[in-house]
């Protein structure tokens, strides 16, 4: 309908000006009429000019006043004409948002004297804010002062009116031409092909976005640093176990039941179930020994060992704890050197801010052979991150309760322009290998460094919890770029 009476109309006249104007003038929707127009211009039916027509339009509240009168001179008239009200009194007889506004304008219009006692000031009054919002509602135009105190108020808002001015297109017909945009079998067995105008290709146009599934940026970086351990012929362990007993996470690690790190501010600690029932006693036995009293060259920590502390079930506060269960079922066996890694999920009770969270991912690599020594592992860390695009390595020697000698390591980040700490790193102590059942020429180096520093560095995070947790941002995990670690 509306496409018939814009087209029959432009094949008899030059314009349409206004199609605001036309389609109050033709009986139309006016939305219809937009809709139209814009199809006939892309079609270059048409040339539209857009229209832009900005009018003050009463707000909910200003059409309210309007009605009923301003606050001020609905209060003005509830307090009574002889004597004075109480102002509790005179508040109930009024809406509350009434109440305070019309306080506050008609004392600041010298009409009442405000008190515990409320009076008037004078007898007569004129409605002006009424007045004028009465005006604006029938379209005239009133001073700007005025407007200015009226949309502080916020009685009227701004409304922008959009409409075209409409002229004949390059293409323009009085009858939309019948397009089609395929070339089927019944045209061409029919021959309506020769009679058909063929909508135009256009190859500029985006295709819709793909809807599927997103990789969050933690496991993007993952996902390559897997390969590149697969490169250095790694094998992942299963860590598949969030729930460890206190003894792997622990003792077997000849961590002392008496270390800071065993307490209940660092750790989280399991009500149900609360302990463990399933621990090998004979090496259990073992472990004890070498924590009370020593052995393997040691003197040991000299305390007694608790059962009941080792039975207590944690969230792991490392993936050390797999670590030492995949050594123990490794020195059961006939001896076979190993590589090892994981990449998995740990928890701490620690205070959550920009650089910490109560549960993060550890990354955790080490290799089991006879006659391993410090030199091996400083060249394997080397050969490790020179493939995550780390060069520059140094170390410093470093205290961990299972490795001796232990060492941190850093890097130097070239952005920042300093040596910025990125690992830690050492050899298993005899105390923690030989009660497993390894041979005394059967060494264990191992390094470790948490997952969410170089994804944040990699990505431009500067804050933790914009990575990992109920704040992530997911246009992040939608766009975020490929992860390049270890592509040359």
């Amino acid at each position: 309908m509306a496409e018939e009476v814009i087209l029959g109309y432009l094949q008899n006249h030059d314009e349409i000006s206004d199609s605001g104007q036309f389609a109050t003038d033709h009986g139309l929707d006016h939305s219809d009429v937009v809709n139209v127009i814009k199809s006939l211009h892309g079609f270059r039916y048409v040339d539209a000019q857009d229209i832009k027509r900005e009018t003050d339009v009463l707000t909910e509240e200003g059409e309210k006043y309007a009605e009923q009168g301003s606050p001020e001179v609905q209060l003005f008239l509830a307090v009574p004409a002889e004597g004075s009200i109480l102002k509790e009194e005179l508040q109930k007889l009024v809406d509350p948002a009434v109440f305070k506004i019309g306080c506050s304008q008609a004392a600041k219009n010298k009409w009442v004297q405000m008190g515990n006692q409320i009076s008037r000031k004078v007898q007569h009054v004129e409605d002006r804010i009424k007045d004028l919002l009465l005006q604006i509602r029938d379209g005239q135009e009133i001073d700007t002062g005025d407007k200015k105190s009226l949309k502080a108020r916020k009685l009227i808002a701004v409304q922008t009116w959009k409409g075209y001015s409409v002229r004949k297109g390059p293409d323009y017909a009085p009858i939309r031409r019948r397009t089609a945009t395929d070339l089927t079998r019944e045209y061409l067995q029919g021959g309506d092909w020769r009679n058909i105008e063929f909508k135009e290709y256009n190859f500029s146009a985006k295709g819709p976005p793909p809807e599927g599934g997103h990789l969050h940026p933690l496991n993007k970086v993952k996902e390559r640093l897997k390969d590149i351990f697969r490169l250095m012929n790694f094998e992942e362990m299963p860590t598949n176990r969030y729930v460890e007993s206190s003894f792997w996470n622990f003792d077997a690690l000849f961590q002392p039941q008496q270390h800071p790190a065993r307490d209940s501010h660092d750790t989280f600690f399991l009500k149900a179930p609360e302990t463990t029932k399933q621990l090998p006693e004979d090496y259990v036995e073992l472990v004890k020994r070498v924590h009370e009293s020593g052995g393997y060259g040691s003197r040991g920590y000299g305390y007694d060992w608790k059962r009941e502390e080792a039975n207590k079930n944690l969230l792991r506060t490392h993936t050390t704890a797999i670590s030492s269960r995949m050594l123990y079922a490794v020195a059961q066996q006939s001896f076979t050197p190993k590589r090892y890694f994981s990449i998995d999920r740990v928890f701490r009770n620690e205070a959550v801010d920009r650089t910490h969270l109560a549960e993060f991912h550890q990354i955790e690599g080490l290799v089991c052979d006879r006659g391993l020594t410090l030199g091996h592992l400083i060249g394997v860390l080397q050969d490790f991150f020179s493939r995550l695009g780390m060069d520059k390595l140094k170390f410093k020697p470093a205290y961990n309760p299972y490795t001796e000698p232990s060492m941190e390591i850093f890097s130097y980040h070239k952005g920042l322009g300093k040596w910025v700490e990125i690992g830690n790193s050492g050899m298993f102590r005899p105390e923690m290998l030989r009660p497993m059942g390894f041979s005394e020429d059967v060494n264990v180096i191992a390094w470790g460094l948490s997952l969410e520093r170089p994804t944040m560095i990699l990505y431009g995070i500067d804050n933790i919890r914009e990575l990992f947790g109920h704040k992530v941002d997911l246009a992040l995990v939608k766009r975020n770029p490929l992860c390049l670690i270890g592509i040359q």
